[in-house]
């Protein structure tokens, strides 16, 4: 056993050493290709359309589609992206163009830094292309989409949540502002929320079927659960809110921290969808202004001071506004609301189904995260499961690499130790 240790010891050290070298040494960025509006128009029609035809029309904080048969020959001109959407968000609900199942309305949301997708990664082109390919369908399936810059981020939050404002721009990093808007944004206006590096599988307006809807009950408990369960509820609500599982584990196993997730059942928020003011949303922007006041209070609440001092960049992201931040406020509501022993989730024993608590679905892992390898599987099925609705391509934008967290990560993952260590650039 002890000659076992050594050896493993021996295999990290050398691991730790190539790691070493190798991010030490300069990268070749590949050059992002750049491509001339006959080749996007030809390869990527609806990209070309409603993203560059639109880059340069006048419109203020982004770009967007809304079908014809949503807008009234007496709807004013929208100048502004919060205008269209604001609009949108009404047409959906007078038409109950929604989800089925759901109040959820049919509008998709993505956010990204420009509109020059002859200057995008060919990827992420090609993920727009899809949503819009959605949009574009005709009767009930028809979706109004809007992809946001950052001052229609901006337009958003001070039309929202003004009181939120000054914490979101003291925010060290963009990829925390992105967390953000995907809440406001689904909480405010509703819809569906998409990573820019998603493809759709499925129509959004197929996410919900039936069997999506049913009763189940937790095995550990004799519990029943379904749209009907939540505090004064009596009778099936519709759904308003879907999130996806991105970790599904063994809680009495350490498999969870190993593969670097706080949970052993963790939701994923690069794609999420909600109609507007619901109570787990709502709980997330409560949890973080929370926070921020926490961690300004001895800078007498000065956001810039506190920002200045590197207090908010050493606040690991994904405790404050990313993954473990929305599943802390949705296991938060629904323990409160329903009861819910948050472990009942898993798929791992019933082969993965969605589970409805009250008007919550939490969808298996395969949902939002399907086709993962076989380490780190978690009962992901592959692509072309009927229950896979989005393909997240994991481009990670906002991560850099870092010497420090790469070794973290091969210490949790081989040794079994530096659980605590930071898994985000300090």
């Amino acid at each position: 056993m002890a000659l076992f240790r050594r050896r493993q010891l021996i295999t990290i050290c050398l691991l730790l050493v190539f790691l070493h070298l190798w991010l030490g040494r300069p990268f070749l960025q590949a050059s992002r290709p750049k491509y001339d509006e006959a080749y996007i128009r030809q390869k990527y029609p609806l990209a070309w359309e409603h993203i560059w035809k639109n880059s340069n029309s006048g419109k203020e904080g982004g770009v967007w589609y809304i079908p014809d048969e949503w807008r009234k020959d007496s709807d004013p001109p929208s100048t502004t992206i919060l205008e269209a959407a604001r609009l949108a968000s009404k047409r959906a609900a007078e038409m109950k163009q929604t989800i089925p199942h759901s109040t959820i309305p049919l509008i998709v949301h993505q956010t990204w830094m420009n509109t020059k997708i002859d200057e995008w990664a060919p990827d992420l082109v090609e993920g727009v292309e899809r949503w819009l390919e959605y949009a574009k369908a005709e009767g009930r399936e028809s979706m109004a989409y809007f992809l946001w810059l950052d001052d229609g981020c901006d337009q958003l939050f001070t039309d929202a949540t003004p009181d939120l404002v000054g914490a979101l721009n003291a925010l060290p990093l963009p990829v925390e502002r992105s967390d953000v808007f995907r809440v406001v944004v689904a909480n405010s206006i509703g819809g569906i929320y998409g990573d820019i590096d998603t493809h759709p599988l499925r129509s959004p307006a197929t996410w919900l079927e039936d069997r999506d809807m049913t009763p189940w009950t937790d095995p550990q408990t004799n519990t029943e659960n379904s749209p009907a369960s939540g505090n004064s509820k009596s009778t099936p609500q519709p759904a308003r809110l879907l999130l996806g599982i991105e970790a599904d584990n063994d809680p009495n196993t350490d498999t969870h921290w190993r593969m670097g997730y706080f949970f052993p059942i963790q939701l994923t928020q690069w794609a999420l969808a909600a109609a507007p003011d619901h109570p787990v949303l709502n709980r997330f922007l409560a949890n973080f202004k929370t926070r921020v006041v926490q961690l300004a209070t001895p800078f007498e609440g000065n956001l810039t001071a506190t920002a200045e001092a590197g207090v908010l960049a050493k606040e690991d992201p994904l405790k404050l506004t990313g993954p473990e931040a929305i599943t802390t406020a949705t296991m938060q509501h629904l323990k409160e609301d329903a009861g819910l022993r948050w472990e009942a989730l898993t798929g791992l024993q019933d082969g993965g189904r969605s589970k409805a608590v009250g008007d919550t679905i939490i969808f298996p892992i395969t949902a939002f995260s399907p086709g993962r390898s076989s380490y780190g599987n978690m009962g992901s099925k592959p692509l072309t499961d009927p229950d896979a609705r989005l393909q997240h391509r994991a481009q990670g934008s906002w991560r850099k690499k870092d010497m420090t967290v790469e070794m973290g990560k091969l210490c949790r993952t081989v040794l079994g130790m530096c659980r605590d260590w930071s898994k985000v650039p300090q």
